[in-house]
């Protein structure tokens, strides 16, 4: 049997500033990341739980340059109607926020979830059959993790369409879009959420205390 490890509290310490450091990341530097590298981030994110050891997951790069482009153009279309959801007051301030870094980011990655994989054999689905994607955001998060540990940004692009999405990259239809990420090293990094230092919302102190039942 393995011995467990214990954690030293400045590990703890240290681990506790990466969650405070883990940003989305907008602004990109042009620099690829190694091979190597991104093969590791991608082992990391196949270490997180799934129901029924099911592991939904299905990463894809994005390299042809063609289909990064039909994405782009896809989120600049969406965005652009998404702005239109808002009073004007709201849409200066929209218009003014860097939602993506699909212009600038050395790397596209999308994220699909396999509906119901045979894998796992359907244990814990059957009455949460959700579980599947939620287990495929664990993954997203643990990749999301440790690439800040290397320095590298991250940043979740939600402003597109699945459906379309699924369609330039003619996915499976039993594959569900979960995520499309930007990643690369950040051109400048902060503690605290973009969104938050441009105006547009603060965190709420409330959220931290728990809700008793």
């Amino acid at each position: 049997m393995m011995h467990e490890p214990q954690f030293s509290h400045d590990f703890i310490r240290t681990l506790e500033t990466l969650f405070s450091w883990r940003r989305d990341v907008r602004h990109f530097k042009k620099d690829p990341i190694p091979d190597v590298i991104l093969n590791h981030l991608l082992s990391i994110a196949c270490m997180a739980p799934s129901v029924g050891l099911s592991e939904p997951w299905r990463f894809i790069q994005v390299k042809t340059p063609k289909i990064k482009t039909e994405i782009y153009d896809l989120f600049k279309t969406t965005n652009k109607e998404a702005a239109q959801n808002y009073t004007s007051e709201q849409q200066i301030l929209y218009n003014n926020l860097k939602l993506s870094g699909l212009d600038d980011a050395p790397h596209h990655i999308a994220v699909f979830s396999e509906e119901n994989p045979t894998q796992g054999m359907g244990l814990g689905r059957q009455t949460m059959p959700q579980t599947t994607a939620y287990s495929t955001v664990m993954a997203i998060f643990s990749f999301w993790l440790a690439a800040r540990a290397y320095g590298i940004g991250v940043g979740w692009v939600s402003i597109l369409p699945p459906q379309h999405v699924k369609e330039i990259l003619k996915t499976p239809d039993h594959w569900n879009f979960i995520a499309y990420l930007c990643v690369g090293y950040p051109q400048f990094t902060q503690d605290t959420p973009e969104l938050e230092n441009k105006g547009w919302e603060q965190r709420n102190p409330k959220r931290k205390e728990w809700i008793i039942r």
